[in-house]
């Protein structure tokens, strides 16, 4: 049969079944060779650096939440919640201070109350804020929020918050037993707080623009001058230190700072890091940069287990015999495990995918990791920093 087949085969022009096999082998090519090749960390500018003005700023405020059911401040444990409540009566014509001895009430507590002021926020703005219990209040479900003014560093009022607390929790008790979920003591109102004063500052009049870093770096902040300069085609971006540049305005854009900005924090710019190792000992956390590289240097690990058991047994008197005792005869069994694994070489050079596959090969863990990490750091064999939290 294969003779026969052989000698029906004839050359002609591809078909259009395989010119589509042949396309679809080459897309294949091509796509396993775009994974093959190094692909570079490029990050927009507006993910590794702010422009100048553009941030936010933080409020803080006091105030009370009513209408708890009886899982308030105790008015005598948490006097600030108690000359709170006498203040706000007195603004609103109601006299306690003669009788603070009869207030008892359990339904209000005294909370803090916290927000982020969004950059250019202009006068009747929303807000969502944060408001937490500060006295030995239970819950604060079911409260509402009275009026509290949102005070900035300056301590200006910026914004004022008012309304019903949603929290995500809840407890419930009885007289044996209590269960909790979540915080409850913590609460947030969704839009619950309108900006009364605006943050002053003109971006609009600005003839240059700072550009901070949020990982300051030298090569970081020349790749981003040099991307920008390419963009514009001049010489508008000049780093000043690791941390900024600055960016002039050119005289094309002219007060179109908006049109500026869009147009360069879209640029791609591939950040510089330093070679460093994290490593948190509580919790056995190591993270190593891909810039680490290793000397040549041998590594072996070795552990040594002593077990030791005690099984005593029991000694009776043979049957029919006479003065004879029962006791306890002692039995202890020594085990020595010396678990030695073998000797690793790491060749000079090599990459943080490479070290930590050797380290694996030897069945290192996470704690012995961080012992054979400082170790090479200490003979000088490794071309990083390691910073232990």
């Amino acid at each position: 049969m294969k003779a026969v087949f052989a000698s029906q085969t004839r050359i002609s022009s591809p078909g259009p079944a395989l010119l589509r096999a042949a396309l679809a082998a080459a897309a294949l090519w091509f796509t396993a060779m775009s994974f093959a090749a190094p692909v570079s960390a490029a990050s927009r500018i507006k993910d590794i650096a702010d422009f100048e003005g553009v941030r936010e700023n933080l409020l803080v405020g006091y105030g009370l939440v009513v209408g708890l059911n009886g899982s308030g401040d105790t008015l005598s444990k948490s006097p600030f919640t108690q000359q709170s409540l006498v203040a706000m009566l007195e603004r609103l014509g109601v006299n306690t201070r003669d009788n603070l001895t009869k207030l008892d009430t359990k339904n209000i507590a005294a909370v803090m109350v916290t927000a982020t002021l969004k950059p250019f926020a202009r006068q009747g703005t929303r807000l969502d804020i944060t408001v937490n219990a500060m006295g030995d209040s239970k819950s604060l479900q079911g409260g509402t929020l009275l009026v509290t003014p949102l005070l900035g560093a300056d301590g200006e009022v910026y914004a004022v918050a008012q309304g019903p607390v949603a929290i995500g929790g809840f407890t419930a008790k009885g007289a044996a037993e209590s269960v909790t979920k979540g915080t409850p003591t913590t609460g947030r109102i969704a839009n619950g707080a309108i900006v009364e004063r605006e943050v002053g500052f003109d971006l609009a009049k600005l003839s240059s623009v700072k550009i901070a870093l949020r990982n300051p770096d030298l090569t970081t902040a020349r790749r981003i001058a040099q991307a920008i300069n390419r963009k514009l085609k001049a010489k508008a971006a000049t780093p000043l230190d690791p941390a900024t540049v600055q960016l002039n305005v050119p005289a094309r854009y002219g007060k179109n700072i908006v049109g500026l900005l869009t147009d360069i924090e879209q640029l791609s710019v591939t950040p510089d890091q330093v070679a460093k190792i994290i490593i948190n000992e509580q919790s056995g956390v190591i993270v190593m940069g891909d810039k680490v590289r290793i000397s040549t240097v041998a590594i072996a690990q070795g552990n040594l287990t002593i077990r030791i058991t005690e099984t005593p047994q029991v000694s009776q008197p043979g049957p029919f015999t006479t003065g004879g005792a029962t006791t306890v005869v002692p039995r202890t069994r020594v085990k020595v495990d010396q678990d030695d694994r073998k000797l690793g070489i790491l060749k000079q050079g090599v990459t943080l995918q490479q070290m930590v596959a050797s380290l694996n090969a030897l069945g290192i863990g996470p704690r012995d990791l961080i012992s054979i990490l400082q170790a090479v750091k200490a003979a000088g064999a490794m071309q990083a920093d390691i910073e232990v939290r």
